[in-house]
């Protein structure tokens, strides 16, 4: 049986110059972080072009969103802010509609 989603997070990332290759790194290891959080149901590492990328991650309440932010994902996020890339612009979504996974 699969979680029926309401509340998300669409992060949008830049790499700083020369940094897209570690960035990609980054956004692979961070799979095994949210992996170990009950709430984070749904997680995507995305790239949009050579230098951008972003994360896509939803949850079956606020209190999921929360708990994802304020846990090690948020703290790697702030760690590498200016290191692998620009201040990320994150937003706060509501899920509408889903299509649960098969």
């Amino acid at each position: 049986m699969t979680t029926e989603v309401s509340k998300a997070l669409f992060v949008r990332l830049e790499a700083l110059p020369g940094k897209a290759d570690d960035l990609r790194s980054f956004l692979n290891k961070g799979l095994s972080i949210v992996e170990g959080e009950p709430k984070t149901v749904r997680w995507f590492a995305i790239q949009f072009g050579p230098s951008t990328f972003g994360i896509f991650d939803a949850f079956p309440d606020e209190d999921g969103r929360q708990a994802h932010l304020s846990g090690d994902v948020g703290k790697a996020l702030g760690e590498n802010t200016g290191v692998l890339f620009e201040p990320p612009t994150i937003e706060y979504v509501d899920v509408v509609a889903e299509k649960q996974p098969a």
